[in-house]
C-alpha cells in the first residue's frame, strides 16, 4: 500500500491528489489547484477572473516538461481523472480507516520544558516551535510569535513558489536555446537554398546547350545524307560555323570543387555544456566589495534574470552570459566569393 500511496502523491504539493486532472497528452496527474498555480506563474499577464485563469495559454508538465496547451477554459478545460479519484476514495476508506488510530497525545509534539503543554505556536525571533507556557512564563516571553499553522502554510507555499520559479527560469533558458536553434537553422537553410538555386541555373544552361548541340548534330546527319553535291556543299559551310560556335563553352560557368561543402556552419557547445552543468542556486555573500572585484569571472554567477550574484558552488554562469556564448550566426558569404570559376 505504501507504493500505491506514492503514486497518489501530487509532484507539486507532495500531498494526496485533490480533484486530479489529466495533463494531455503526457497523461501525468496534478491537483487542479497546483496546475492552476503553475499556469498562472507561467502566464502572469493573462487575464484572470476570481483567481482562476479563464483564457487559453500554455505551461509545462512538472514531471516530464511536456508543453501543455490550454483552450479558453484554461485549467478547468482539462479532463478530470475520475479513476484516480475513485482509487483515492477507496484507499482512504479501506486502508486509512482500517489502520489503528494512534493516540492523539502521540501525534502532537509536547514541550520538553512544560511536559503537559502541546507545541502550538512558533517563535519568529528564535525560529523554533514552542508552547504557550514558554511564551507567557518561559524563555520566549519577550519573543515575537505566530500561530503554528500559519507558519507551516507560509513555508510550504514558499516551497511551491520556489519550485515554480525554478521551472520558469529553466523554461526561459529553453526558449533562448530554441530561438538560437531556429536562427541558425534559418541561416543554414538560406545558404543551402542559395547554392541549390545556383546549381539549378547551371543545369538549365547546360541543358539548353546540350539541346542546341543535339539539333546541330541532327542537321549534320541530314546534310551527310544529301545526294546532291551542290546542295551539300552549299549547306556544309554554315553547318561548320554552327558546330564551331556550339563547341565553344567559355560562356558556361563551372562549379568549383567543394562548392557543396557546408562544414563552415559547424558549431561547438563545449563552453555551453560546462556552463549548464555548473548551474546552481544563487546565494548572498557578506564578502567585501574589494574581494568581489578580485574574483575570477568563472566564480561569478548571474541568475536567469540577469542579476549578478555569487552562486553556491561559485561556478555557475549566467543565463545572459550563456546566451552571449552561444555560437553566433556565421556571416553570409557573398555569391562572388563562392561563384565557380569560369572556363577561359
Amino acid at each position: 500500500m505504501d507504493s500505491l500511496e506514492k503514486q497518489l502523491i501530487c509532484p507539486i504539493c507532495l500531498e494526496m491528489f485533490t480533484k486530479p486532472v489529466v495533463i494531455l497528452p503526457c497523461q501525468h496527474n496534478l491537483c487542479r489547484k497546483c496546475a492552476n498555480d503553475i499556469f498562472q506563474s507561467s502566464n502572469p499577464y493573462l487575464p484572470t477572473r476570481g483567481g482562476s485563469v479563464t483564457s487559453g495559454g500554455r505551461f509545462r508538465c512538472p514531471s516530464c516538461r511536456h508543453e501543455v496547451v490550454l483552450d479558453r477554459h484554461g485549467v478547468y478545460g482539462l479532463q478530470r481523472n475520475l479513476l484516480v479519484e475513485n482509487i483515492i476514495d477507496m484507499y482512504k476508506q479501506e486502508y486509512i480507516s482500517s489502520r489503528p488510530s494512534p493516540e492523539r497525545k502521540d501525534d502532537q509534539p509536547m514541550c520538553e520544558i512544560h511536559e503537559d503543554e502541546k507545541i502550538n505556536i512558533y517563535c519568529l525571533t528564535c525560529s523554533v516551535p514552542t508552547c504557550s507556557m514558554c511564551k507567557v512564563f518561559g524563555s520566549h516571553k519577550d519573543c515575537e510569535v505566530a500561530p503554528l499553522n500559519s507558519i507551516y502554510q507560509t513555508q510550504k507555499e514558499n516551497g511551491r513558489r520556489q519550485k515554480s520559479n525554478v521551472c520558469e527560469k529553466f523554461d526561459h533558458l529553453y526558449a533562448i536555446l530554441e530561438d538560437r536553434k531556429r536562427e541558425m537553422n534559418l541561416k543554414v537553410n538560406a545558404e543551402q537554398e542559395e547554392k541549390l538555386n545556383y546549381i539549378r541555373g547551371l543545369t538549365r544552361k547546360y541543358g539548353d546547350h546540350l539541346e542546341t548541340m543535339t539539333k546541330i548534330m541532327e542537321t549534320g546527319t541530314q546534310t551527310l545524307e544529301e545526294p546532291e553535291m551542290a546542295v551539300f556543299l552549299q549547306s556544309s559551310k554554315p553547318l561548320f560555323q554552327k558546330i564551331a560556335e556550339a563547341s565553344n563553352t567559355s560562356h558556361l560557368e563551372r562549379v568549383e570543387r567543394g562548392y557543396e561543402n557546408m562544414d563552415l556552419y559547424s558549431v561547438s557547445f563545449k563552453k555551453e555544456c560546462m556552463a549548464l552543468r555548473n548551474i546552481d542556486f544563487a546565494r548572498d555573500d557578506d564578502d567585501d566589495d574589494d574581494d568581489e572585484e578580485e574574483e575570477d569571472e568563472d566564480d561569478v554567477g548571474i541568475d536567469v534574470d540577469g542579476r549578478a550574484g555569487q552562486t553556491a558552488s561559485g561556478e555557475a554562469d549566467s543565463l545572459g552570459q550563456l546566451k552571449e556564448t552561444l555560437p553566433p550566426l556565421l556571416p553570409s558569404q557573398t555569391l562572388s566569393a563562392r561563384t565557380p570559376a569560369t572556363s577561359s
